[in-house]
């Protein structure tokens, strides 16, 4: 079986590919493609939080991230809220965050960067040690 040309993966908006062919030949659905994907990070957005998994390192240099102050925590469990909006990158650990008013938690992780609206008030359950970069504005 042969291949009627690649596909390449461009984008009009960093965060939201688009598939565009690579060649002016006819298409023929009978014959399987190859394409070359670059993978993208997606955000996603539970219970008002919004996380990010594995962000690509150009994006957390761009946000000067690495130059954000630092917080941990070991692994425990307690209130907070968040009287700014705070953006962080969890370097290490694991946590579950619980928003007031929901018996559903919000699962984060190292590799993921996070947006907690400003005015949520929450719990906070560590399993593992946390260590992150944050930025409140």
């Amino acid at each position: 079986m042969g291949c009627i040309g690649l596909v390449n993966l461009t984008s009009i908006n960093q965060y939201r590919p688009v598939l565009t062919r690579t060649t002016n030949k006819p298409y023929n659905s009978r014959r399987p493609s190859m394409a070359t994907i670059r993978a993208e990070s997606m955000s996603t957005e539970k219970l008002g939080i919004t996380i990010e998994k594995n962000p690509p390192e150009s994006k957390l240099t761009q946000l000067g991230v690495r130059n954000w102050p630092k917080w941990g925590c070991p692994p425990s469990k307690f209130p907070w809220t968040y009287n700014a909006k705070e953006t962080c990158y969890l370097l290490e650990g694991k946590v579950k965050v619980y928003p007031d008013g929901f018996e559903e938690g919000v699962e984060i992780e190292a590799g993921d960067f996070v947006v907690f609206p400003k005015g949520m008030s929450c719990t906070w359950d560590v399993s593992v040690a946390v260590d992150k970069h944050y930025q409140f504005e």
